[in-house]
């Protein structure tokens, strides 16, 4: 409970009753590896807070692959905000890569957190604000480097994750063959 309330006071100033009211709105929950948090064709009804786990986020492209979009591990929010806030059923599955302990937040929760909390809604306006300049700097950073780069990129960005990813769904993050990331891992050692 103390990682998300960290996290919250990085983007906005709380009083000890606000801090109270924030965590009688979270409700620990956890998921074992495989799981899925969210499904495609599911409307959204909670934001989580992961504290402990790797979350991947994918889809299925039109001809049925399955494509791993990015990872979300600790100390971070994960929401499709999209369909969360529009109330339409979400695109993506989100997947516990390991087991995963978490935070949610009922959309009611939330609701009641912004009509009592002055400054809330600035609070998480910046949060997501940040999580789609993350978002958007790994998809513009990707784009612009071959394999090796992306991997190398992958390595310096998200030190802790490799070891802990499946090789496939890593190499689907990274946009290539899993025989492609073996090799690869091998020449750069």
């Amino acid at each position: 409970m103390e990682s998300l309330i960290n996290y919250i006071l990085q983007f906005g100033q709380l009083n000890q009753q606000q801090i109270d009211l924030v965590k009688s709105k979270a409700v620990f929950k956890s998921l074992k590896k495989d799981e899925y948090y969210q499904e495609a064709g599911k409307i959204p009804r909670e934001i989580i807070f992961l504290t402990k786990g790797i979350i991947r986020i994918s889809y299925y492209d039109n001809k049925g692959n399955d494509i791993t979009k990015y990872f979300m591990d600790e100390n971070r929010f994960i929401a499709d905000i999209n369909s969360y806030n529009q109330g339409i059923p979400s695109t993506e599955y989100a997947q516990a890569v390991t087991d995963c302990e978490y935070l949610a937040f009922s959309k009611e929760g939330m609701e009641e957190l912004s009509l009592t909390i002055v400054g809330w809604d600035a609070i998480i306006s910046k949060i997501t604000a940040k999580g789609l300049a993350d978002k958007l700097t790994r998809i513009s950073s990707m784009m612009a480097e071959d394999a090796t780069e992306r991997y190398l990129h992958f390595l310096t960005n998200f030190p802790g994750l490799a070891n802990r990813i499946p090789l496939s769904q890593l190499a689907s993050y990274l946009g290539i063959t899993q025989s492609s990331l073996s090799r690869i891992r091998r020449d750069i050692k």
